[in-house]
């Protein structure tokens, strides 16, 4: 798949992908290597995963980092009620206690025993802590895991492997080495027109245009949390749906829309019907 053949496939998959993106996506298949993506939450990253399998035609594996995951919640651990049971019953020669249907798989073994080709997945990295990304570092190296009772486990299909990171903390110089590295940033107004027409194809171009041009000046403001792209589609559902009429020009109307863009006490609270009226004009510094 050349990259003109990608960017069709992840347009047909929903994805607008600029050319810096689609050329590390194109490099990371022809080099079999991660790609490593960081940027703030609400960028779409973990859309980029999603598209990339849909465009591919793959199967997509998730795994959701958090503090504190192990390599039971990451990898695989034996199904130990199971095993107790065939003590119980007279079944405990080794061979039956560590047989495959004792072995309860979790997203990194399956993405390397999966029998179809996939995307793993490995969704904010950066919230794991350093003893998992130096494991994880080893196990994508040469797309394997050892399992103590049964030996090495290679993968039969090595998996084109996305990470994520909202840079929480430093992620090693061995893990960014190991990756293709892209940084993802907020749309363009003009991507972000795009990607919101190809998703809500129903929406008048007006009222997209409109709401866009609003979403990217809030995102210029001092925000606890920033709208993303999520949002964005959230709100033009939400004007769409409430038949609003153009131009955007009732701040009390808009006001009661603004829980599908303001997700935090701090931020909601800063909005009155004066600012909110600054802010649909455009004004600016509408703070």
């Amino acid at each position: 798949m050349d990259e003109s053949a990608l960017r069709q496939g992840l347009l047909a998959a929903g994805y607008v992908v600029d050319p810096a993106l689609l050329t590390t996506l194109w490099l990371a298949q022809q080099l079999q290597r991660p790609v490593l993506l960081e940027g703030d939450a609400g960028v779409g990253k973990t859309s980029v995963a999603g598209a990339w399998s849909r465009a591919l035609q793959r199967r997509l594996v998730r795994l959701q980092c958090y503090e504190g995951l192990d390599l039971q919640q990451a990898v695989y651990e034996w199904n130990y009620a199971r095993q107790l049971l065939q003590i119980r019953v007279g079944q405990d020669q080794a061979q039956d206690l560590f047989a495959r249907d004792n072995l309860l798989e979790r997203p990194l073994l399956t993405a390397l025993t999966s029998d179809t080709p996939c995307v793993l997945l490995i969704d904010e990295i950066d919230r794991a802590d350093e003893a998992f990304e130096a494991y994880l570092l080893e196990a994508l190296a040469e797309f394997q895991i050892t399992i103590p009772e049964w030996g090495t486990v290679r993968a039969l299909h090595p998996p084109r492997v996305v990470l994520t990171s909202n840079a929480t903390r430093e992620l090693s110089d061995a893990l960014r080495r190991r990756c293709l590295y892209h940084v993802l940033e907020f749309p363009s107004r003009e991507r972000e027109i795009a990607i919101v027409r190809l998703q809500l194809p129903g929406v008048e171009l007006a009222l997209i245009d409109a709401a866009v041009g609003c979403v990217q000046r809030l995102r210029k403001e001092d925000l606890r949390k920033t709208p993303g792209i999520a949002e964005t589609l959230d709100w033009v559902r939400a004007l769409h749906r409430l038949d609003v009429q153009l131009p955007l020009t009732d701040p009390q109307f808009i006001l009661r829309t603004l829980t599908c863009l303001l997700k935090t006490r701090e931020d909601f609270f800063q909005f009155d019907a004066e600012r909110v009226r600054r802010w649909l004009e455009g004004s600016p510094h509408f703070s």
